[in-house]
């Protein structure tokens, strides 16, 4: 046991000294790295069995809990879910954790927005040529239409989602938010989306638990589909 901690702290330390020598700031501790404003743990991405890359913390709250319901281990040796904060950052952790780096298995989500950038980084990080959706897909990134929120709002209903939302107490505000004129022309489920951002920590508290709430049939395609090869 003594023996296989030294190959991995080994191994820890050659990929903090590649990392840093080719240009990845540390932060305070010797295996944290800067990637992109976000603070990536060496010593545990290094031991995942396949990383999750999504764009912020509301997807990653609602794939833990998705996850969780199937009984997939997360954390250190399991499927590890990384929020880049942001599609543009991509490229950065493709570099750091894929094929020319810590070649770690790797999967995402992206929104429908950012297909074309998320395309492009995966072919200049060296994962596949990736010049359709089909081939993004092969390597196992997958695209959410609009959004992981607007798929989950879908699959669990507006009617559901309501109720989640009296249960929170705060349909009182959403009544409210849907009688402002900038919303009264928008559909029912575009209300629902845009209240969920409307304040700071409501987008991750309904992702969570909308994840919880749909059918394990229903679940959307991008999100199954991401969990399905973990």
């Amino acid at each position: 046991m003594r023996q296989l901690s030294k190959a991995f702290d080994a191994g820890v330390s050659a990929a903090q000294t590649s990392m840093v020598n080719a240009g990845w700031p540390r932060i305070r501790r010797p295996d944290v790295v800067d990637v992109a404003g976000v603070r990536v743990d060496l010593a545990g991405v290094s031991q995942a069995r396949k990383i999750v890359l999504v764009e912020g913390g509301s997807d990653q709250a609602a794939l833990e809990v998705l996850a969780r319901r199937r009984g997939l281990a997360l954390g250190r040796g399991a499927l590890g879910i990384v929020a880049m904060g942001g599609a543009t950052s991509i490229g950065h952790f493709v570099r750091l954790l894929g094929p020319r780096g810590l070649n770690i298995p790797l999967g995402g989500l992206c929104d429908a927005g950012q297909e074309d950038h998320v395309r492009g980084a995966l072919q200049r990080g060296g994962l596949s040529p990736a010049a359709s959706r089909v081939e993004m897909e092969a390597c196992g990134f997958y695209v959410c239409t609009a959004d992981l929120e607007d798929e989950l709002i879908r699959a669990v209903g507006t009617a559901a989602v309501q109720q989640i939302i009296a249960t929170c107490g705060e349909l009182r505000s959403f009544r409210t938010f849907q009688r402002q004129p900038a919303h009264r022309q928008e559909s029912v489920g575009q209300q629902l989306h845009r209240f969920m951002g409307t304040r700071s920590g409501r987008k991750s508290q309904y992702a969570r638990l909308l994840a919880g709430a749909v059918a394990p049939a229903l679940v959307p395609r991008p999100l199954d589909r991401v969990l399905a090869g973990t």
